[in-house]
């Protein structure tokens, strides 16, 4: 018995992202950046901010009388970054939200995929909750990057 669903949402997030076919040019990265190499364009990290003490954070609670199992809260800390060498910002801001729609897209039910906001039965519900946008320009062109946080539900 898991003592929490927190690994097991992770890796299931990172393999959801990793098989999204709209993000197949984008770099999907477990925790924080292997290396300041940033060759890529577009990147992706699941249990990394910059600037964030935490991968992320659990509350658990009783979830009933007799104490037999426990709901947990998580939220999970997420970035995700892009850059453009001509530096053009608008369209920098306008492909990072479009790959923080892909994400949030992921985690919405929808007829096809009534069950993606439980990641594969990882947890009772996720959903993308808070974000924060930061911009940069400098002498390798334009940057845009967006750390959200992907929130969850398990009972354990």
């Amino acid at each position: 018995m898991a003592t929490s669903a927190v690994p097991a949402t992770i890796a299931a997030l990172l393999a959801a992202l990793r098989a999204a076919p709209e993000l197949a040019e984008v770099r999907v990265i477990d925790g924080p950046p292997p290396s300041t190499n940033f060759s890529e364009a577009d990147r992706l990290y699941v249990g990394w901010s910059p600037g964030a003490e935490q991968a992320a954070e659990i509350q658990q609670s009783f979830a009933g009388a007799g104490a037999r199992t426990r709901d947990e809260d998580a939220s999970i800390s997420c970035y995700v970054e892009t850059r453009e060498g001509a530096g053009d910002m608008a369209w920098c801001r306008d492909h990072v939200f479009d790959l923080l729609a892909v994400v949030e897209y992921l985690l919405r039910a929808t007829n096809e995929n009534p069950t993606a906001p439980t990641l594969g039965g990882a947890v009772l519900w996720s959903e993308l909750t808070a974000g924060s946008l930061v911009q940069e320009q400098g002498p390798n062109g334009a940057y845009a990057g967006l750390g959200f946080t992907v929130r969850t539900r398990a009972r354990i």
